[in-house]
């Protein structure tokens, strides 16, 4: 195991003896969360090869490999990311990102296009401002302004009202409590530092720039990223492509595993099965 396996707290799962075309799948987790978000869904991608890890700070992800400077910006995460590829040396590797680690990994992809030759974004947003008629991400300035202000008056109280919003599925409460007690768990510091990276980045001049088979995995409903964002995405990318997802909430993966994993399976066998050149509507 290197270092930087170490300090990721990265974990293999290889796939099942005697399949017939597994893949390499790295999964990297979203915003306060850690590679737990993908537990559900492991034991439906048997078929395939599965990496998952924890960015620093997050998880089991080593307070060591975390720097300040470097991860003030959505760039110091895809440099981070990067790295672990170049550390994984795995060919026609596939690079999974959900929420703002869709950006990270399209950062990456536009970055070292041979390391990340392929994307799926698992319910993405470039940029969470609405920006006149054109482009609606979700929040008004000012409401991006109040949940990192909130974030930074305090965090549990923070992440007790916030959690539901993300997660959505109010008949299920376990889940935005697990995801609110993954946002606590985070030190505060990091978990602000990151949280104005990801909510005051506008990253939709890359998109055009990022010229890997990217898919875009969405929810029909979705209060952070709304799904006219999605296929605001999926248009902007020259290779992109949408599969719409009829689970709720902005964490699928935890929700709705299953959906999850059927769409992306029929996907990476056949591009287009799951209806991916369907528009919203």
């Amino acid at each position: 195991m290197s270092a930087l396996h170490r300090l990721l707290h990265v974990t293999d799962h290889p796939a099942r003896p005697g399949a017939p075309a597994p893949r390499h799948l790295l999964l990297a987790h979203g915003y306060g969360c850690d590679q737990s978000m993908w537990r559900d869904m492991l034991p439906l991608l048997a078929d395939h090869h599965c990496i998952c890890f924890d960015f620093p700070g997050t998880g089991a992800g080593s307070l060591e490999a975390y720097d300040p400077t470097r991860h003030a910006s959505l760039q110091g995460y895809a440099d981070t990311l990067l790295e672990l590829v170049a550390a994984l040396k795995l060919p026609d590797l596939v690079v999974m990102g959900h929420s703002v680690s869709a950006m990270v990994a399209a950062l990456a992809a536009r970055q070292a296009p041979q390391q990340v030759p392929e994307l799926v974004m698992l319910c993405p947003s470039p940029c969470y401002r609405n920006d006149g008629p054109g482009y609606a991400g979700g929040f008004d300035a000012d409401q991006i302004d109040g949940l990192l202000q909130g974030l930074a008056d305090g965090q549990g109280p923070w992440a007790q009202a916030v959690a539901p919003l993300i997660m959505g599925n109010p008949d299920r409460p376990e889940l935005a409590r697990e995801l609110a007690g993954a946002f606590c768990a985070m030190d505060p510091t990091i978990a602000l530092r990151w949280a104005r990276a990801t909510f005051l980045s506008d990253l939709r001049p890359l998109l055009p720039q990022v010229g890997v088979p990217s898919l875009v995995l969405h929810c029909r409903e979705d209060a952070i990223a709304p799904p006219q964002v999605g296929q605001w995405t999926a248009d902007q990318l020259p290779q992109g492509r949408i599969a719409w997802l009829d689970a709720t909430g902005h964490c699928p993966q935890l929700s709705h595993p299953d959906e999850v994993a059927r769409v992306l399976l029929a996907e990476l066998a056949h591009p287009g099965a799951a209806g991916s050149s369907a528009r919203w509507q």
